[in-house]
C-alpha cells in the first residue's frame, strides 16, 4: 500500500496548465497553476531563486513563458500547453 500512495503523490507533483495566449508571465503562471496564493508570494519565491524554468533558476517575475515550458517549484512541475 505505501507504494500506491507514493505513486499517487508523484502524479500530483506534475501537471499541465493551458494558456490561451502565446505566452504568460512567470508570476502569473505560478498563480494559475496554484503553486502560490498571490502575486506577492510569486514575486518573493521567484526573487529567492526557488523557481526553475526549463531546468534553470530564473529570477525574473516577468519572464515570458510559452507552451512547452516546464516550470518547477518545491518538487512540483507544471508544463504549459496551448488552449
Amino acid at each position: 500500500m505505501p507504494q500506491e500512495a507514493a505513486s499517487g503523490v508523484e502524479k500530483e507533483k506534475s501537471m499541465e496548465v493551458a494558456i490561451r495566449d502565446g505566452f504568460i508571465k512567470l508570476g502569473q503562471a505560478l498563480k494559475l497553476a496554484g503553486l502560490v496564493e498571490n502575486g506577492a508570494e510569486a514575486k518573493e519565491r521567484i526573487q529567492n531563486g526557488e523557481v526553475k524554468v526549463n531546468g534553470e533558476v530564473d529570477t525574473r517575475r516577468g519572464r515570458k513563458c510559452v507552451p512547452g515550458d516546464l516550470i518547477e517549484m518545491e518538487g512540483k512541475s507544471v508544463t504549459l500547453t496551448c488552449r
